[in-house]
């Protein structure tokens, strides 16, 4: 009978008397002293962080607990013996608890809740079985449930069963002729032979008896493993008793439970590798221990320890009894630190531990795999975990990742590995010990620079962006803005920098977020300019335009005093659009010739010649200043072919155009460049950019008297500017929708909708816009 068979008899024995469990210290004290009762309190307050005052009192308690409960003196030197004697009255009494109520003589028996959730695994054991398979392995992480899910399911098909419970250090365990002599003796009781050999015929003769259902349950056989997988070289003799076990002609079944798999050539094992629960089941355990929570504390507990059955039980616990069942508490407390309670830091660290003993290739791999952050961007490729494998030879690297997979210490699937959250917590932990977690942290940044050539989507964009988290990490803060500002090829465009992809691609928190934290970090200008235009850029999208102008006159001013002409001209022409968006009509144009004057200047930045015409003939064409618009209309649709311009640029110019030709009474013209609009924005997915030129088609049918494709168009935009939080043209969306209500006579709904846009407006805050839509309202309540 092993430990963890002696604690749940215990729970479920407490649970029924009294309605509570065993708390976490109860089930260390009783945890450890099963293992070695000779230990005293101060060894486990040694080993588990507690003061011996503490333990003792504890002790004490529960000795009372048990005593009341079991009907007999227990005490911390006859417990052992006590719980082992009633486990042999039960097994002698075929006595089994169930999983679900069943009626006996019409009373309801209680649910054992230390076994929930396994159905579907005790159907496909069966299947197993059913399909001549003698030998199963289950294999599984430490506390997923293999030990209980084995003993269920001989209890369920109704077999007496065999146990082996290997010692948990190979030194202490018990030779096979031994184990094999004692289940001669006293399961089928005959007197064992001198020899080992003759013993296991006797046993494959017992094992063939077609009138008894027998079972072999040998539990931790990873003890009894090398490296290889193989019994190790002073138990050989196993190998002896396992070919008996799977010679097909014996009637038993024989489960294996273990964390690493069995390598043994001539024993034929099936393997069952055993998940967590399911979130279900978590809800019901929890629901059944009365524990409250109004919050997500028990489905983010869930997906942190991953339905772990040993973890489960143990939060309970601990929620119970020093958080008077309230999850919601105790997840806000430690939710930072998955490993705070010492039962569950002490089952991780054992894992680590045996893994060091067995593999040093391997166990470092598993505490590098820590330096990643399995958030934004989940998983790794192999090549991933192979970068960080710097210290090993090439041909031996698939070697080491096999070893972590075989051994279940790594989630993985179809190509993609990542850390379960808590060995992950472990990992971090004994990384950052090692001194490795610098570098570490740098062959992970670089292997993402080069997994991540090219980004054409909001995924691709996150997972360049974590080159970035490893330097951080590290407080590499040039390199990490070197990520964000490094150009990279786009499909259809010159190379772009990833924060201007972020921008398009509309992950302006993230952008902010990454951003801000770094440029009080940073020393060089250049990179300080080009952060700064680009957090400007984000903050007007979202509609904080002040903040914008401030971030775009400091990279102005940086790049005026290092004579950097490309920022220049590019945060000149971005405060131009802030006050466009005012509606600073005149510091607005002031700032666009400026922009077209200093492009002229030098042949590579002629695209911002083109941007700059024909944001001039929007702005001009708003006010009625038509003088110069065509010359410069012409000069810009003939610029939109200049390979210098960028795809963003193409469709921004195709836009402005079109507004343009709207404001001069050209319709169709104005058509055709907004269907241009449209069509290259959905090309080159620039959901921003689409939104606008929606807003903008939406008014051109209504100048049509197309109003019911117009308010269809109107609303389609304004749910996508919600969607992406283009604030500025959302309040722009609303106005546009305003003046359709207002044509089609709908007085109080254009009320309500200009209404809505003088709201957004003074957020921003953008007076003169608020002043333009007054001035729209009034003509409507003269009229």
């Amino acid at each position: 009978m092993g430990a963890e068979e002696a604690l749940e008899l215990l729970d479920s024995l407490v649970y029924r008397k009294t309605g509570e469990r065993l708390g976490t210290t109860q089930r260390i004290i009783l945890r450890n002293l099963w293992e070695d009762r000779k230990q005293t309190y101060q060894n486990i307050a040694d080993i588990c962080g507690y003061t011996e005052a503490h333990l003792k009192a504890v002790g004490a308690e529960l000795w009372q607990i048990l005593t009341n409960v079991l009907g007999e003196k227990v005490s911390k030197s006859n417990f052992s013996s006590v719980v082992q004697r009633l486990w042999q009255s039960q097994r002698l009494q075929k006595m089994s608890l169930i999983v679900n109520p069943v009626h006996n003589n019409g009373k309801s028996q209680e649910p054992d809740y230390n076994f929930v959730g396994r159905d579907r695994e005790i159907g496909e054991l069966d299947s197993y079985v059913v399909r001549g398979a003698k030998i199963i392995l289950i294999q599984g992480e430490g506390g997923v449930g293999k030990t209980t899910l084995a003993r269920r399911y001989f209890k369920a098909q109704g077999f007496d069963f065999l146990e082996l419970w290997m010692a948990k250090e190979s030194q202490h365990i018990v030779s096979v002729e031994s184990v094999v002599e004692e289940w001669l003796r006293v399961d089928f009781n005959e007197e064992p032979g001198k020899e080992f050999g003759i013993n296991l015929d006797r046993l494959r003769r017992k094992l063939r008896d077609e009138t008894r259902k027998i079972g072999v349950l040998i539990d931790n056989l990873e003890s009894a493993l090398d490296r290889n997988g193989q019994i190790i070289a002073s138990r050989r003799s196993y190998v002896e008793l396992l070919r008996v076990l799977a010679d097909p002609s014996i009637q038993s079944i024989t489960l294996i439970t273990s964390r690493e798999r069995l390598y043994e050539s001539g024993v034929d094992v099936t393997f069952y590798p055993l998940g967590g629960l399911d979130e279900c089941t978590w809800q019901k355990f929890f629901t059944s221990c009365q524990i409250k929570s109004n919050s997500s504390a028990l489905s983010e507990m869930y997906k942190a320890f991953g339905g772990n059955a040993k973890a489960m039980q143990i939060i309970s616990g601990a929620i119970t009894t020093d958080f008077e069942g309230n999850a919601d508490i105790y997840w806000r407390e430690n939710k930072h630190d998955l490993l705070i309670e010492p039962e569950l830091k002490n089952l991780v660290a054992s894992q680590f531990d045996r893994l060091e003993q067995m593999d040093s290739e391997a166990y470092r791999l598993l505490c590098r795999l820590g330096c990643y952050r399995y958030q934004d961007v989940t998983h790794v490729s192999v090549q991933g975990l192979q970068c960080l494998l710097w210290d090993v030879p090439e041909q031996q690297a698939r070697r080491v990742v096999r070893y972590l997979t075989d051994r279940l210490l790594i989630e993985f699937r179809k190509g993609k590995y990542w850390l379960h959250p808590v060995i992950c917590t472990e990992a971090i932990a004994r990384l950052k010990q090692s001194g490795e977690w610098q570098i570490a942290n740098q062959k992970a940044a670089e292997f993402w620079n080069q997994s991540v050539t090219q980004v054409e989507n909001p995924q691709d964009a996150l997972m360049a962006l974590e080159a970035y988290h490893h330097y951080m990490e590290i407080g590499d803060y040039e390199q990490a803005a070197d990520v964000i500002i490094r150009s990279r090829p786009k499909k259809c465009d010159h190379s772009i920098s990833l924060g201007v992809l972020f921008n398009r691609l509309g992950l302006l928190e993230t952008l902010i977020s990454v951003i801000n934290p770094l440029i009080y970090n940073l020393h060089s200008d250049y990179h300080l300019n080009i952060l700064y235009n680009l957090l400007g850029r984000a903050y007007h999208q979202i509609g904080n335009i002040n903040l914008a102008l401030e971030c775009h006159y400091k990279s102005n001013k940086i790049a005026e005093k290092n004579n950097f002409l490309q920022e220049r001209i590019s945060s000149s022409f971005n405060l131009g659009l802030c006050y466009t968006d005012l509606w600073e009509i005149d510091k607005a144009s002031e700032i666009f010739y400026y922009v077209k004057n200093l492009a002229a200047t030098d042949r590579n930045y002629y695209q911002y010649v083109v941007y700059s015409l024909c944001c001039l003939a929007y702005l001009d064409s708003s006010v009625g200043n038509n003088e110069n618009i065509t010359l410069m209309l012409r000069e810009a649709e003939a610029g939109l072919s200049h390979d210098r311009l960028t795809s963003w640029g193409i469709g921004t110019s195709l836009l402005f155009l079109s507004l343009t030709y709207k404001n001069l009474g050209l319709i169709d013209k104005a058509l055709l460049m907004c269907h241009q609009a449209i069509n290259h924005c959905r090309q080159n997915q620039f959901s921003f950019l689409e939104a606008r030129a929606t807003s903008c088609l939406a008014s051109l049918y209504r100048e049509q008297g197309q109003f019911t494709v117009a308010i269809d168009k109107h609303l389609e935009a304004i749910a996508n500017m919600n969607k992406v939080s283009d604030k500025c043209n959302l309040a722009k969306a609303y106005y546009q929708l305003g003046l359709t209500y207002q044509r089609m006579g709908e007085v109080n709904q254009s009320r309500d909708t200009f209404h809505q846009a003088i709201v957004i407006f003074n957020d921003l805050p953008a007076p003169k816009q608020v002043e333009k839509v007054q001035i729209t309202m009034m003509r409507l309540e003269n009229s």
